[in-house]
C-alpha cells in the first residue's frame, strides 16, 4: 500500500473524509507544533531571567530546534523580554548560613566560689589559706610577686581579703588597702599570677548640716542624722575650749561644713570637717581647716589663731569626775583633811591615757600613794603628773618626747584609789593649779608666710557657713 510516510516518523490514522493536501497538512502540523513550542519558549525566558544565568530564549533557537528536522517551518517572532526589566531585577543574594536575627552567643567565665576572709588576731595568710581549704602553693608562687608580698605578708585584724577559688585553686585576689588604692592579684594562663596595685577613684562632696543640743551631744547628732565619729572630730576641734562632759548646756547648737566621700556613685565615709561653729552658754567659736605647703593641717580662728592650746583640759575620754581640785578635801582612804591638787577623772580600767601636750618624760614609776605614774615636763616650766594608771605604754621612756594626744599609759586603780580612774595634776613653776581652770598657753598661731592664703581660703568657706546658718534661724526661734 502506497502510505505516505510522516516526515516526524510517528504513524497516525487520518480522519475520515477526503484526505488533507500535502502542503495544507504539513502547513497545519507546524502550526500546531509551534504552538506548544512558543509556550516552552516563553517559559524558559521567564525562568532564565529570574535565574543566576538571566538569559532569554530567542526566535534563532526555536528555528534551530525545528530545522534539525528538515522541516521548513513558518518563522513565528517572539519578542524578547524589555532589557529594562531584566536590569531591574537584582541578582539574588548568595545564601547566608545565619538568620538576620542571629546573634552569636555571649561566652561567659565559669563561675568561681567566692570567699571574704576578715583576719583576726594572730592570723597569718598560710593559716587562712590553709582554714579554708585553699592552695598553699598558689600562696607561695603569689607572695612571691614583689607587687604582692607587701601587702599580703603584714595583716592586721579586721584587714579583708576577696578571693575566688575554682574548687580550692585561686583566680583572684583582691584587697583594699586605702581608701583609694587596692591590690588585684589574677591567674594567668597556666600556673602563672600577676599582680598589680589599682587606683580607685574617689568623689569628694560638701555638706552642710546643723544640730541642736537637748540633752547630749551625741543625742542631737542622732537627732540630725549625723554619725557619731563625725561628732566625735567636732568635739575634738573645740576640746581646748569646751568640756564636752560639763560644760554642755541645753540649747547649745552647731552647724558643720563637711566632706562626704563618694566611690562608684556609692558613699563611703565621712571625710574632713572643713570648717566649724560652736556655740556654747552664749559663747561662739569657729575653726577653719587649713592645709600649708608643707602638708600640715590644723585649724584656725578666722584671725589666724590656732584652736589648739598648749594643753588640753582633760587627758583621758572620762564618764565624770569623780573628785576636783580641793585644797581641803578628805581623803576617802585615810580619812584626813589633806588637799587635793589635781582633778580626778573616773574611766574604765585601760581607758588610755593621753598627753595633755608636747613634752618630755622625767619621771616613769610608782609610790605608795600615786601607783604607776609618770611626768612630763613641757615648756614655759610646766609639768604634768597621771596617776593610778594600770600599766605604761612603752613609749613613754625617760627621756622620750611625747606629743599633744599620745597614749602614755592606761587608767587603772594603783597606789591609793578605791575604783579606776586617772588622777591629773597640772604644775606651775612647782605650783599646783587647777587643770580645769587654769588659762592655758596659746598654740602658735599660722605662720605668716601662710597667711595670705589662709585668708583666700577662709573667706568663701566663711561665706558659705554664714549662708547656711541665715536658713537656721526660724528653728532656733521657734521656742
Amino acid at each position: 500500500m502506497n502510505r505516505p510516510v510522516s516526515p516526524i516518523l510517528h504513524d497516525y490514522k487520518p480522519s475520515a473524509g477526503p484526505p488533507p493536501k500535502k502542503l495544507d497538512a504539513l502547513h497545519w502540523f507546524a502550526v500546531g507544533l509551534g504552538i506548544p513550542l512558543i509556550g516552552i519558549a516563553l517559559l524558559l525566558t521567564v525562568k532564565n531571567v529570574s535565574g543566576t544565568a538571566g538569559k532569554a530564549i530567542g526566535q534563532d533557537e526555536v528555528v534551530v530546534a525545528i530545522a534539525e528536522q528538515d522541516v521548513a517551518l513558518p518563522v513565528v517572532e517572539l519578542e524578547a523580554p524589555p532589557e529594562v526589566a531584566v536590569a531591574a531585577i537584582p541578582e539574588p543574594e548568595q545564601a547566608t548560613t545565619e538568620p538576620d536575627d542571629f546573634q552569636v552567643p555571649l561566652v561567659l567565665p565559669p563561675e568561681y566560689e567566692r570567699l571574704t576572709l576578715r583576719v583576726r588576731r594572730g592570723d597569718t595568710m598560710n593559716g587562712l589559706f590553709k582554714r579554708n581549704n585553699l592552695d598553699l602553693t598558689d600562696l607561695a608562687m603569689i607572695l612571691r610577686l614583689p607587687e604582692a608580698a607587701p601587702h599580703l605578708t603584714k595583716l592586721i585584724p579586721g584587714d579583708e581579703f576577696v578571693i575566688e577559688h575554682d574548687g580550692g585553686n585561686v583566680v583572684s585576689v583582691y584587697r583594699q588597702f586605702g581608701l583609694t588604692s587596692a591590690l588585684k592579684v589574677s591567674r594567668e594562663d597556666g600556673d602563672y599570677f600577676s599582680a598589680k596595685v589599682v587606683d580607685r577613684p574617689i568623689e569628694i562632696k560638701r555638706r552642710l548640716a546643723f544640730g541642736r543640743i537637748e540633752s547630749s551631744l551625741f543625742e542631737s547628732a542622732t537627732t540630725a542624722g549625723l554619725p557619731d565619729k563625725l561628732i566625735m572630730n567636732l568635739a575634738g576641734i573645740f576640746a581646748w575650749d569646751v568640756d564636752f562632759v560639763l560644760d554642755i548646756r541645753q540649747g547649745d547648737h552647731y552647724y558643720i561644713l563637711f566632706e562626704e566621700i563618694f566611690q562608684d556613685g556609692e558613699y563611703i565615709v565621712d571625710g574632713e570637717i572643713i570648717a566649724a561653729e560652736f556655740v556654747n552658754n552664749g559663747r561662739t567659736f569657729q575653726a577653719i581647716r587649713f592645709v600649708d605647703k608643707e602638708g600640715r593641717t590644723d585649724y584656725y580662728t578666722p584671725e589666724g589663731l590656732s584652736v589648739r592650746k598648749a594643753f588640753v583640759r582633760a587627758p583621758v575620754d572620762f564618764t565624770r569626775i569623780s573628785s576636783s581640785f580641793n585644797p581641803r578635801r578628805r581623803h576617802p582612804i585615810l580619812n584626813t583633811i589633806r588637799a587635793h591638787r589635781g582633778v580626778d577623772y573616773a574611766a574604765p580600767r585601760g581607758t588610755p591615757v593621753k598627753a595633755a601636750g608636747d613634752g618630755k618624760v622625767i619621771f616613769r614609776g610608782k609610790n605608795n600613794g600615786y601607783g604607776n605614774h609618770i611626768i612630763l615636763q613641757h615648756g614655759g616650766n610646766i609639768t604634768t603628773l597621771y596617776a593610778h594608771m594600770s600599766r605604761f605604754n612603752n613609749v613613754a621612756r625617760v627621756g622620750r618626747r611625747v606629743v599633744q594626744g599620745q597614749t602614755i599609759g592606761y587608767v587603772g586603780a594603783t597606789g591609793l584609789a578605791t575604783a579606776p580612774h586617772l588622777h591629773y595634776e597640772y604644775r606651775l613653776n612647782g605650783v599646783h593649779r587647777n587643770p580645769r581652770t587654769v588659762t592655758l598657753p596659746q598654740a602658735d598661731p599660722i605662720k605668716e608666710e601662710y597667711r595670705a592664703d589662709f585668708l583666700a581660703t577662709a573667706t568663701p568657706v566663711l561665706k558659705e557657713l554664714s549662708q547656711f546658718k541665715s536658713t537656721q534661724v526660724a528653728y532656733l526661734t521657734s521656742d
